[in-house]
């Protein structure tokens, strides 16, 4: 059973949401704010959290940012429909998806379901050893599917699951244009759906991660209005 972290300071969403949750049946952990869920997580860590935004003593940013020091475990946003800002950067930061209030618990539900399938298979290996999960070595990039490990120029890159699905989709075949759609495609289930800005927004965090370890990474070339490509070097 999947430990959901649910941490809002709308005692509403939470109730109504953690009942949707439990009935699925995930096992739910509720917080009104973010320091909250910090101190639990410190203790005991979730497969996966879902975050507001806004939130008394430690938004959800700040509450992302201390995550990301010591985990990529999957992270949902909770928005408010004018915080395309806030989406953005929340992406860039490092979470692996957003969802707009007010929202389908129906749709919140299968985001999370894609999300924790992605992550139990790299995390177990429970993967057939085929082309995609296969060590692959590009020029000075190394990627291990079923460890879901990434080292470039021998230096670990920490990555999430949508990160690591996407640079791996990319760097599979070198040279060739991967359009957005077949990116949402590698990265999200059929019945989700996300739009080009999402996409965006996951390939610019990627790129600070590599540049993190590398401030010369440019293997990954935006051509603009088509998609993307990954260049070998």
């Amino acid at each position: 059973m999947a430990r959901i972290a649910l941490v809002d300071d709308d005692r509403n969403i939470l109730t109504s949401v953690s009942m949707t949750l439990e009935a699925e049946g995930f096992e739910v952990e509720t917080f009104n704010d973010g320091q909250s869920a910090l101190d639990s997580f410190n203790r005991r860590m979730p497969d996966m959290a879902v975050l507001d935004i806004k939130m008394p003593r430690m938004d959800g940013m700040d509450l992302l940012q201390r995550l990301r020091q010591k985990s990529t475990m999957p992270v949902i946003f909770l928005t408010s429909k004018d915080d395309e800002i806030d989406e953005v950067l929340g992406l860039r930061m490092g979470a692996d998806d957003y969802v707009k209030k007010p929202f389908s618990q129906r749709l919140l539900v299968e985001r999370i379901r894609a999300l924790l399938r992605r992550n139990e298979a790299i995390a177990t290996g429970e993967v057939a050893v085929t082309e995609e999960t296969k060590i692959m070595e590009r020029g000075h990039l190394r990627m291990d599917p079923l460890r879901h490990s990434v080292a470039w120029k021998g230096r670990d890159v920490s990555l999430t699951v949508t990160e690591f699905m996407l640079l791996q989709a990319l760097a599979q075949r070198p040279g060739f244009v991967k359009s957005r759609d077949q990116l949402m495609d590698v990265a999200y289930d059929d019945q989700v759906y996300v739009d080009d800005r999402t996409i965006d927004s996951h390939i610019k965090r990627l790129r600070k991660k590599m540049r993190s370890v590398d401030d010369d990474f440019a293997a990954i070339e935006t051509l603009y209005g088509i998609g993307y490509r990954y260049n070998e070097e």
